[in-house]
């Protein structure tokens, strides 16, 4: 592998990126051990492949936000690294295939180049801070989210407090009370407030998460001044950082503290930590994003519109008016959320002179393009139309979600990209109509943990298994009811029925159908769906559950050809445990480095963190020698005074509590720093000697 030393200008980037050069060459040599190397690499975007040898790479791009010129990065990486595809995700990142371990360094360092990072896309880590795509221009938002979700993106980037937490912890920021990104189904959720006296602030929306185990935000806060969101983030972040469960990864998200703890308790505790912020207040720099270069032409050459109703209907459906005068958003639908890389450079060949150099993933896996002047419409349909990205219906049920599932995940059961293409087909050609329907939503998951939202769906599926006849049949579950309501709150879909994925299609129009006929008139899907009740919709479906007249066909799944077998490989959402006393010792020595490399730059906060970290994973290795392995920091120290302090084996003056917990009982100042640096590195020092007397 070759060295970045003198190739990168961001010296830090640089580190991390010899870093990761270093522990694969460790790994190789067996001087890692896997389980810590895992928690590693998916720490910087490298996520194990349900193909064996070879990795899946996210890149993290912040609120969705790409210029041409990364997307174009982006391509060319996938070129030479990859199989030649761009995957959009539900969190606005792209996605990678097919990558080599060994040249994941090479890969990071060339999408640096153009200020494109992997770190912490994946992994027990904050993960890609989303925003609705319209932030910026959406006529109903109070002020432009884009800068918020930028600043907290930046500030937890490499924050120590959430490189190793129990879990992933993600963020949203909507644009307006619309609340198209999600908040209640994130661990923080922010959405855009003024209050009486003209000030700017967020409502917040605590606790939420889909999975398995969907559980909706509490909203904690009104009015969350702007200069406390970053505080407050930082407080619950100790919190879940501390307090959160670490050994079963699904039981390991805030949702469940909450449910364990309570949510006053959470509060409370999250007040408490305040002390030990790095700091008190944060105002946001409203400018951090520059506004997009829009495009010089003014003039657009005469196309001709082959099938004007097409294009009205895309007009209808795709395009909407900019807060910004005489300016056009446009959507485009990207089916299944790929892009070849030829296709992405021809869009961006169609796009330069068209519209403004600021492209958003949206979180159903398509694009929206800004600065769209109305002159220039006609030639943007004609070029994407070229590229067969001109279909109509974005966001509407046409517009399907959908995970990778079995393409590429370990943990997919069925294949959900070629059935939302099924879906699709299926809405175009037999109910055109609800293409400029934008409440309905159809999402669809390879298993139950939801990257593909269908717990959020108003007709949702996830992949199963059924067994029938002594053979496994490739099913889904089928879920209903799903959805925002608004300004933080929505509704986690009902499990209806299981069917054979085959019959997925009966499913939609049994649904569909019986919606057209017995809805009252304007009637939202939502109200229909109550009224009606769950077990209206059992009853309507159970046929469809009947396995007494399967075909040979529904044994097989869609877009296969052989007979259905579950393979299903062990997931990497979550980091996992290591149990390993000498490695946690070393890793206590390696996090004492940083704690020192953070106190020489100033940065005290930083240092402390560090610091409480070296006890933490000093304490936890002694701990294993007596047999204990706590699933949480809280229940280590705990434990340690228990095993250790009270039994008279380790000598301190006073608990192990008190020493350590001084974190959140002092202001982060140098001379705390000095302090509580001083502590840690003679903690570590008598952790190594004792085990040294039990080895």
């Amino acid at each position: 592998m070759q060295s970045f030393r003198t190739e990168l200008e961001n010296p830090v980037v640089e580190q991390d990126i010899i870093d990761l050069e270093k522990k694969i060459r460790a790994f190789r040599e067996g001087k890692i051990h896997d389980e810590k190397f895992r928690s590693l690499r998916l720490a910087r975007g490298v996520y194990g492949q349900r193909q064996p040898g070879v990795q899946m790479v996210r890149i993290k791009l912040p609120f969705g936000k790409v210029t041409f010129q990364q997307l174009l990065r982006i391509a060319d990486v996938s070129d030479e690294y990859a199989s030649s595809n761009l995957h959009l995700t539900t969190r606005q990142d792209i996605q990678i295939h097919y990558v080599s371990l060994d040249r994941t360094p090479q890969l990071w360092a060339e999408l640096e180049r153009d200020d494109i990072t992997l770190r912490e896309a994946c992994g027990n880590t904050v993960r890609n801070v989303t925003a609705s795509p319209t932030a910026g221009i959406d006529p109903k938002e109070p002020f432009d989210v884009s800068p918020y979700a930028h600043a907290v993106y930046e500030f937890f980037l490499r924050n120590p407090i959430c490189q190793e937490m129990g879990r992933k912890f993600k963020i949203s920021f909507s644009s307006s009370d619309e609340d198209t990104a999600f908040s209640y189904i994130h661990d923080i959720g922010a959405i855009p407030k003024i209050n009486d006296k003209g000030e700017r602030g967020f409502k917040i929306a605590l606790g939420g998460g889909l999975g398995a185990q969907p559980l909706l935000a509490s909203i904690v806060e009104e009015f969350l001044p702007e200069d406390q969101l970053i505080p407050y983030i930082e407080s619950v972040i100790r919190v879940f950082d501390r307090y959160g469960e670490r050994n079963n990864r699904n039981k390991a998200r805030l949702k469940y503290l909450i449910q364990k703890l309570g949510l006053e308790e959470v509060l409370r505790l999250t007040k408490e930590e305040r002390i030990a912020n790095k700091v008190k207040t944060y105002p946001i720099n409203r400018d951090a994003i520059e506004a997009p270069v829009l495009p010089v032409t003014t003039t657009y050459p005469e196309v001709e519109i082959t099938n004007p109703l097409r294009y009205e209907q895309w007009l209808a459906t795709n395009v909407f008016e900019q807060k910004q005068k005489d300016f056009y958003g446009v959507f485009i639908k990207v089916p299944v959320g790929d892009l070849s890389t030829d296709t992405t450079r021809k869009l961006v060949e169609v796009l330069r002179p068209l519209v403004a150099d600021e492209i958003r993933i949206t979180q159903n896996q398509g694009l929206l393009l800004k600065y769209v002047r109305k002159e220039a419409l006609p030639a943007l349909y004609s070029g994407l139309t070229d590229l067969d990205l001109s279909a109509p219906g974005f966001d509407s049920p046409a517009d399907v979600t959908t995970c990778p599932g079995t393409d590429t995940c370990n943990l997919g059961i069925s294949n959900s990209m070629t059935l939302s293409k099924v879906l699709e087909d299926l809405i175009y050609n037999e109910y055109e109509e609800f293409i400029y329907n934008r409440e309905i939503k159809i999402k669809i998951s390879g298993c139950m943990n939801s990257c593909g939202q269908h717990g959020l769906a108003h007709i949702g599926f996830h992949g199963s298994s059924l067994k029938a006849n002594g053979k496994v049949l490739p099913s889904v579950q089928v879920l209903l009811g799903g959805g925002t309501v608004g300004d933080g709150f929505g509704r986690a879909a009902d499990k209806v029925v299981k069917v054979p994925a085959k019959r997925a299609t009966l499913v939609l129009r049994a649904v569909l159908d019986d919606y057209k006929a017995n809805s009252i008139a304007d009637e939202t899907f939502h109200n229909y769906y109550d009224r009606q009740g769950k077990d209206y919709f059992y009853h309507l479906l159970k046929p469809l559950a009947n396995l007494e007249n399967l075909t040979d066909d529904e044994f097989v799944d869609w877009g296969h050809q052989e007979t259905f077998a579950t393979a299903i490989g062990v997931g990497e959402c979550a980091g996992v445990v290591i149990d390993l006393v000498a490695t946690l010792l070393f890793e206590s020595e390696e996090k004492m480095g940083w704690s020192d490399q953070s106190f020489a730059k100033g940065n005290w906060a930083d240092s402390i963190y560090h610091a409480y970290n070296v006890m933490i994973s000093s304490a936890k290795a002694l701990l294993l020698d007596k047999g204990s392995n706590s699933s949480t920091q809280a229940g280590i120290i705990k434990e340690f005074d228990a095993q250790y302090i009270d039994k008279g084996e380790f000598e301190l003056d006073g608990t192990f509590a008190d020493l350590v917990l001084q974190i959140n009982k002092n202001e982060p100042s140098e001379e705390f720093a000095v302090k509580y640096r001083a502590a840690a590195k003679e903690f570590l020092e008598a952790s190594k000697a004792k085990r040294e007397a039990v080895a």
